[in-house]
């Protein structure tokens, strides 16, 4: 069932009913598996009473229709398939008729799942034909010639995950049998449904299914009734929703006059990556018998979109908004707490130093002071451009902070003389001494004005260790410091399209269109940036990929690497991705000590670098076992 890089195609399929006619139903719900089947699907659900038709009845209590349901299901029996089918159909069981799901897997039963609530209120009136399941437990019954497990204490497992089974009103109760279920190991939940449609039911629906599938930690596949259910009082309309811990990955468009398969991967390594992260998931494993399917493995190609840029928010506008008021909110604790009114902040006309500048900003409004305790410093030294220096001038004159130019350039040249540095060699001395002076420069600066120094470094920048220890990798405060630099554009950008000032968004825009470099080496003979970080480290759409898929999801470098070459696949070659993938872990692992030193800063995603809250990660780790696992390459 999990295909390669722990990836399972799921489905749900909404096959065109006929009220009462099993055979026909049978034959409808055949041939959907074997479409399903085709398309490398492992597990495909089918609407709840979905052999008989939902809306029979008092047609429920008559024998003919039970026995019909019998010979429809031996029917599908007949035909195996190496597939898992999980249809629905009432089940007599004690004097008591059932809502059931039953689980088939080539030709054979493999257990039998009644529902444990059944509704009774408004348009529901179920309990006039079915009883509650809810204490079925540890129970045997013969269908079909097969001796079957029956009850509410069953999960199934069919190459190395779980699932577990619902039906409709299970998921509405206040605690849905699928927490248990989950709870107990199960990575996918399926439920049959056959609710009606009504105005802003679709809306809640979606809601339920997102939260019970983030609680839960689990894939959640929901498939209701559709066309050719009873049209007297209600109106079906073929729900298909699949969701992953919280997100909807695929869903089947209502009211579609036609039979459908809605399809999905779900990332079963995600879910059990995300459950070895939150230690509150606790084991309820002796709750539920686990019962094992023997089924060939399909082969299937991935059908997922893989987002390239997983830091932007899909809401953007709601998203920048929230990370500039985290941002806001952290620096005017911060300086609220320590009683400062001054905020020093280098400049230097590039991405970072201008998102912190707008987040300061923000928070001088914030705590009513007056922008020109903001006192933005341009540091020109041998590489800065016209173009830089301009935008930077530019942008604190239009926000109204103090501004003020200290050359690094004299200083450097003193420094570079004591030392016996030959500026003609430009190596790591030439290049990070100018960063230690400005750094300098600030901190002495901070300590005249009574103020703190605020850092401008970013996520992207503490993964790689683009950054000079004991430069501009040290601040009082780094409002950035878990924004990666992929994010740090859409945030100037977006701040750009949002700013009342004509000027500033003109410079804003310009600041987005430039290159991204440290700007420590000289500008070529056109004056135009020389050394471009992205030449030297890779591109930062890559490194911002894989940070997230390493340290979020928690991925191996393979399979990281698969999804980078589908996520990109036309911007860049796999040669390429597997370059940088190995540049990122190699810097990653040997940069460990940099981030160790890390000043404080607000945590803004689902990711973090910090070495007090999300990565306690040693110094002197090495790279090798997910270098080597590299080695092994899988197309």
């Amino acid at each position: 069932m999990k295909s390669r890089y722990g990836f399972v195609k799921v489905a749900a399929a909404t096959p065109l009913v006929k009220v009462a006619d099993c055979r026909a139903n049978a034959e409808a719900i055949d041939r959907m598996t074997a479409e399903a089947v085709e398309r490398g699907v492992s597990v495909v659900v089918f609407p709840e009473l979905s052999i008989t038709g939902y809306t029979c009845g008092d047609l429920f209590l008559q024998s003919r229709l039970l026995e019909a349901g019998d010979e429809a299901l031996s029917l599908l029996l007949a035909t195996p398939r190496p597939i898992v089918s999980i249809v629905g159909m009432p089940i007599y069981y004690k004097n008591n008729l059932y809502n059931c799901a039953v689980v088939i897997a080539n030709g054979k039963i493999e257990g039998i799942i009644p529902k444990s609530y059944i509704p009774n209120y408004s348009e529901f009136y179920e309990s006039r034909w079915f009883s509650e399941g809810r204490d079925i437990r540890n129970t045997e019954i013969v269908i079909c010639g097969q001796r079957v497990r029956f009850g509410t204490d069953l999960l199934f497992k069919v190459h190395g995950v779980r699932f577990g089974v619902e039906i409709c009103e299970d998921l509405w109760v206040p605690a849905p049998p699928s927490s248990d279920m989950a709870l107990a190991g199960a990575t996918l939940i399926f439920n049959l449904s056959a609710t009606p449609e009504i105005l802003g039911k679709h809306a809640y629906l979606r809601s339920l299914i997102k939260q019970q599938s983030a609680r839960a930690l689990c894939g959640y596949v929901y498939c209701s009734a559709g066309v050719g259910e009873s049209s007297t009082d209600l109106v079906f309309t073929g729900n298909g929703i699949i969701a992953e811990n919280g997100t909807i990955i695929a869903a089947r468009e209502r009211f579609v006059r036609d039979e459908r398969l809605t399809v999905a991967d779900i990332d079963v390594e995600h879910i059990f990556n995300e459950r070895r992260r939150h230690t509150s998931f606790i084991n309820l494993d002796n709750r539920f018998d686990i019962l094992h399917i023997n089924l060939e493995q399909p082969a299937s190609e991935l059908e997922r979109t893989i987002n390239p840029a997983p830091f932007i928010p899909a809401d953007l506008d709601e998203g920048c908004r929230e990370i500039i008021a985290i941002q806001t909110a952290g620096l005017a604790q911060r300086l609220s707490h320590i009683g400062c009114k001054t905020a020093i902040i280098g400049i230097s006309g590039g991405l970072d130093s201008t998102l912190a500048l707008l987040a300061t900003v923000a928070t001088f409004d914030l705590l009513g002071l007056d922008r020109k305790g903001i006192i933005g410093v341009t540091m020109p030294g041998f590489g800065t451009t016209d173009r830089t220096y301009q935008n930077a001038l530019t942008l604190m004159r239009e926000l109204g902070i103090t501004m003020r130019e200290i050359s690094i350039r004299k200083a450097c040249e003193q420094h570079f003389a004591d030392l016996g540095i030959d500026p003609e060699e430009r190596g790591a001395a030439y290049e990070n001494s100018q960063a230690r002076e400005r750094t300098q420069i600030l901190m002495d600066l901070a300590n005249k004005e009574n103020g703190i120094v605020i850092g401008t470094g970013d996520l992207s920048e503490a993964a790689l260790g683009w950054a000079t220890y004991n430069g501009d990798s040290m601040s009082m405060y780094n409002v950035n410091c878990s924004i990666p630099k992929t994010l740090v554009r859409t945030l100037v950008e977006w701040c750009a399209e949002n700013d009342a000032n004509a000027q500033v968004r003109a410079t804003l825009k310009d600041i987005v269109a430039t290159p991204v470099s440290p700007e420590l080496l000289p500008a070529d003979n056109d004056g135009n940036i020389a050394q471009k970080t992205e030449d030297l480290v890779g591109p930062y759409a890559l490194h911002d990929f894989f940070i997230y898929n390493f340290m979020r999801n928690g991925f191996a470098p393979t399979k990281i690497e698969y999804l980078a070459r589908r996520a990109f696949d036309g911007e860049f070659t796999s040669e390429e991705i597997r370059h940088w993938l190995r540049v990122f872990l190699k810097r990653f692992f040997s940069q460990q000590f940099k981030r160790s030193a890390a000043p404080d800063g607000p945590k803004v995603g689902s990711v973090s670098l910090s070495p007090r809250g999300d990565l306690r990660m040693p110094s002197d780790a090495y790279a090798r076992e997910w270098l080597e696992a590299m080695e092994v390459r899988n197309e």
